[in-house]
């Protein structure tokens, strides 16, 4: 049968339409069941509060629920590493990146490229890392411990998470600094090696603030924090760059998901991240555990994390610290 012109143009104008509907509607579609964020600490730990409050003031913005689990190992670097090597690109699997995620690859073999397998979603926030002593040792300020270490070359112990953590490689750097040989004494955690100080097994801690209640009780003395400036809750402790090296370390990490991330779904997640990060729920969250927001958009934390795998290289090839 044949067909009149105006029903063949009615027609091909239907095709058009129905084909174009999909593709609008799976666009605008996104999320359609809940979302899980990796963490790559412990549940407990000041990293796993932080996130935990943020997605849950991120929801309502999102329109889907996130779901926190919690993916420790290798140095934080397990969940990242999972994520690039099997988590589809399909924005319902995104993670925590601290720090070590950039360094690893160039410490030992990784099975992801930190440059080419992660889409940047947003930058969160960093830590609160400082040098604690017990509060009967005679180092009263950060400069008696240095002049002493310097002048007792490997006399004076002091206790991180581990070899090669953030903290690891910020004490050597402030050993370089100021020309000092300390002896490092690697623990699997913060608690172990707060224990170790407070038995007097070390004479100091340097780590982020698992140390807060004991410094708040007497107990240990915060000599310096790592940050840019003084923390509001110890405003009397001056911060490295007070103290003669210019150096901040906070180790600030971001959200992200696998390679390839449709860059619409990048936009829905940065935006609902954003706002949540605006939440006084989060802002309070933030400050009780001596945080500072971070806010990176997408593109700003993409660049900051090429910039920062350049320094984690240059780090690991500077102090030697290759494991193969």
């Amino acid at each position: 049968m044949k067909l009149q012109r105006r029903q063949v143009l009615s027609l091909a104008a239907g095709a058009v339409s129905f084909s174009a509907l999909p593709r609008s509607a799976g666009a605008q579609a996104y999320p359609t069941r809940p979302v899980t964020l990796y963490v790559s600490y412990p549940a407990g730990t000041a990293t796993d509060l932080t996130l935990r409050t943020l997605a849950s003031a991120t929801e309502k913005h999102l329109g889907q629920p996130i779901v926190v689990e919690n993916r420790p190992g290798a140095a934080g670097v397990l969940a990242s590493q999972q994520i690039a090597t099997s988590a589809q690109p399909d924005g319902y699997s995104i993670v925590q990146v601290p720090l070590t995620v950039f360094r690893a690859p160039f410490l030992r073999r990784t099975l992801y490229d930190p440059a080419k397998d992660f889409s940047f979603i947003v930058g969160v926030t960093g830590y609160v890392y400082g040098i604690v002593v017990r509060a009967d040792s005679p180092f009263r300020t950060f400069q008696d411990l240095i002049s002493y270490a310097k002048a007792h070359p490997g006399k004076i112990s002091y206790g991180t998470n581990g070899p090669t953590s953030t903290q690891h490689v910020a004490m050597l750097q402030i050993g370089r600094r100021f020309g000092i040989d300390w002896l490092h004494v690697p623990y699997k955690g913060g608690n172990e090696s707060i224990n170790a100080l407070l038995g007097g097994h070390i004479d100091a801690v340097a780590d982020v603030t698992v140390w807060a209640p004991q410094v708040d009780a007497g107990q240990l003395r915060l000599l310096v924090t790592f940050g840019a400036a003084r923390t509001r809750r110890w405003p009397s402790v001056p911060t490295l760059k007070e103290s003669g090296f210019d150096m901040v370390a906070t180790s600030p990490y971001g959200l992200a998901g696998p390679r390839a991330l449709d860059p619409a779904v990048i936009r829905t997640l940065h935006d609902a991240l954003r706002k949540g990060m605006d939440d006084p729920a989060f802002r309070a969250t933030m400050e009780k555990l001596d945080q500072e927001p971070w806010y990176l958009d997408s593109e700003a934390y993409r660049a900051y994390a090429m910039a920062e795998i350049a320094a984690q290289k240059r780090l690991v090839e500077e102090f030697g610290l290759r494991q193969e």
